[in-house]
């Protein structure tokens, strides 16, 4: 979930490096701050999905995913000088 809203969310973001490195970092960065949501079965996995593709828990997702873009814009490990996004 969290890679594809990284995906639908940077696009709109042009001044945002989005090197490999700086991708897994947003990437982390939101993960970390998100609660955890393990499955093991195709089954869990579409209920984990149906319970999570709310407009709560999706607008949840975009402001961790958002602050991440703007944490790691200011301080890019990849070497791309910072960038203000907001």
């Amino acid at each position: 979930m969290v890679s594809r809203e990284y995906e639908k969310l940077r696009p709109q973001l042009q001044r945002f490096c989005g090197c490999d490195m700086c991708r897994g970092d947003v990437v982390v960065y939101a993960l970390n701050r998100l609660s955890p949501h393990y499955v093991s079965t195709r089954q869990g996995e579409v209920l984990t999905e149906l319970s999570l593709d709310t407009d709560q828990e999706r607008a949840r997702l975009d402001v961790v995913l958002l602050e991440a873009f703007r944490k790691v814009s200011l301080a890019p490990r990849c070497g791309a000088l910072p960038a203000q996004l907001m």
